[in-house]
């Protein structure tokens, strides 16, 4: 190796930087490996559920009995006749109000549930996992659960033999739509089943308040309590209860497996889904009509979705 001398001192002469190799194969492909591991997804979202409603909506148009191939383009009429039909629009009404009462019941009572967790000071994870377990449970076990062992209707179910401890007679809970006893089934469930699940949604925007502004709020003489939850924990909640209330708001019209198992029999409470379900898979066997009456319900839901993220300022800014 060469040498230069600068003032009587040898100093190795610089080599000249090799250019960079560019890397070959799998390693040095990033777009080649962003579609190796997307791929399977991407395909089987495409399968699965592209497909199936791009499908559903060219149904839609069509006279489809007792087979999934269009055999007679009738354009609207499948939408008209499902609009026509009390049993889908009372559904769609009655879910209307249901959404109405299931929402912020089940905002709250997460909300609530993620407080005192956060708020406790030994045995957190232990309360946590507690209330999240029951989101765990398949929502058909929890359904004949709350069918044959709680709400049986007979005075061996639980709630019959506690309202007896305080001389009550036993109440047909499922059996009779009037007085609705039915709804206090439905809402109990649904609330035991989905609570947990936003709970921890919650708890994870809570612990990401930063505490400098409880500090602040309590050297300004803000008492802690109503207030802090007021004007600090509820404005910093802003964007998750957008998206929890945007959630429930869909899961409570896609409702389907508990109340197809606790009024599978019955011609009222049924959901939307389920007079779907009968509509497509039931005597007449009527795609069209059925797939029809699910893009009424899609859109249904984008409007109230859509109307709920307005109302809320979903997707604003926080400066807003």
């Amino acid at each position: 190796m060469s040498t230069t001398t600068t003032r009587g001192v040898a100093r190795p002469a610089s080599a000249k930087a090799s250019p960079a190799r560019p890397r070959r194969g799998l390693r040095g492909s990033s777009t080649l490996n962003f579609w190796l591991f997307t791929s399977p997804f991407l395909i089987g979202l495409t399968v699965f559920v592209y497909v199936p409603i791009g499908w559903s909506l060219w149904l839609s148009f069509f006279e489809a009995r007792f087979t999934v191939t269009p055999s007679k383009f009738v354009g609207f009429d499948n939408y008209w006749q499902m609009l026509q039909d009390s049993k889908f629009t009372g559904s769609l009404v009655t879910f209307t109000v249901f959404a109405a009462f299931i929402v912020p019941a089940t905002w709250a009572l997460s909300l609530g549930l993620a407080l005192l967790v956060n708020r406790l000071r030994f045995m957190k994870a232990f309360f946590r996992s507690v209330f999240f377990l029951p989101t765990a449970c398949s929502y058909v076990a929890a359904a004949l659960i709350w069918k044959m062992s709680m709400f049986s209707g007979v005075r061996f179910g639980l709630m019959n033999t506690i309202l007896g401890w305080f001389g009550v007679e036993n109440i047909a809970w499922l059996a009779n739509p009037d007085p609705p006893w039915y709804w206090l089934v439905i809402v109990t469930l649904r609330l035991w089943l989905q609570a947990g699940f936003y709970m921890i949604l919650f708890l994870a925007a809570l612990q990401n308040i930063p505490p400098e502004l409880y500090e602040a709020a309590a050297i300004d003489g803000a008492k802690s309590g109503w207030q802090t939850f007021r004007y600090i924990t509820l404005p910093q909640l802003r964007a998750t209860s957008t998206a929890v209330i945007l959630l429930l708001v869909i899961a409570a019209y896609q409702a389907f497996d508990e109340f197809f198992n606790l009024l599978a029999k019955t011609t009222w409470g049924r959901p939307p889904l389920v007079e779907l379900y009968y509509t497509a898979l039931g005597e007449s066997q009527d795609y069209g009509e059925g797939s029809a009456g699910a893009v009424i319900l899609t859109l249904l839901i984008l409007i109230v979705t859509l109307a709920q993220g307005k109302f809320l300022g979903f997707g604003r800014g926080d400066d807003k």
